[in-house]
């Protein structure tokens, strides 16, 4: 079984290209997180060690931590994104005929469409998170870095907005419109929220490089 995350760059984006339905915007989503996490995590390493910042060293060595703790496990979803497809996919493929089977089908796929939103869910939650941290690495962090800081929090917005559209893709086809509209509720109010702070993150940094001479 193929890897995604084992794949070098140009066989993983020859791969999304393809004909074949994984990986699909999920996965890419939560690569996408996991590369902007990066970058915070990148600004605060860059931070650590050096004088200038030695007030808020100890702060940043703790957010190291969590930022990467937050990228592995955007890389794990990666992965855990195409598992959860798949018995939605194979679901697809199947015809019932009888009402007992039509029953038992709509169970399944009930369950396996609620299923498939729980990983773009968790996307979103982590890319947020980051952005949260994005803030820190941004108005703390080494200077020489800011715009990396900022490119975090910018990523991982893309990230989210990517991901929540794989959380309504499939509560629109869910028949528990009650189940659906809880999800898509939900998510929607992370987006707003985390959108919002990725978006001060950013104004913060493009003003800060316009007028200030680092």
């Amino acid at each position: 079984m193929t890897k995604y995350t084992e794949l070098n760059t140009k066989e993983l984006i020859a791969q999304v290209a393809s004909k074949a339905p994984v990986p699909g915007g999920g996965s890419v989503a939560a690569l996408v997180g996991a590369l902007g996490a990066a970058l915070g995590n990148m600004v605060a390493s860059l931070t650590v060690g050096k004088k200038k910042y030695a007030d808020v060293e100890e702060e940043m060595e703790e957010l190291i931590v969590e930022i990467r703790e937050i990228q592995a496990h955007l890389l794990e979803l990666v992965e855990k994104d195409i598992e959860t497809f798949e018995p939605l996919s194979k679901l697809y493929g199947i015809h019932p005929e009888t009402a007992r089977e039509k029953r038992e089908h709509e169970i399944a796929m009930e369950k396996a469409l609620h299923d498939a939103c729980m990983v773009p869910m968790d996307i979103i939650r982590e890319c947020g998170r980051a952005i949260e941290l994005s803030q820190d690495f941004a108005t703390k962090g080494n200077r020489i870095a800011v715009s990396d800081a900022a490119s975090s929090a910018v990523l991982c917005k893309a990230a989210m907005q990517a991901a929540s559209l794989n959380v309504y893709i499939n509560t629109n086809m869910m028949k528990n419109k009650g189940d659906a509209e809880k999800l898509n509720n939900r998510c929607a109010s992370y987006i707003v929220y985390y959108s919002g702070l990725a978006d001060g993150v950013f104004g913060y940094t493009a003003n800060k490089l316009m007028n200030t001479v680092l």
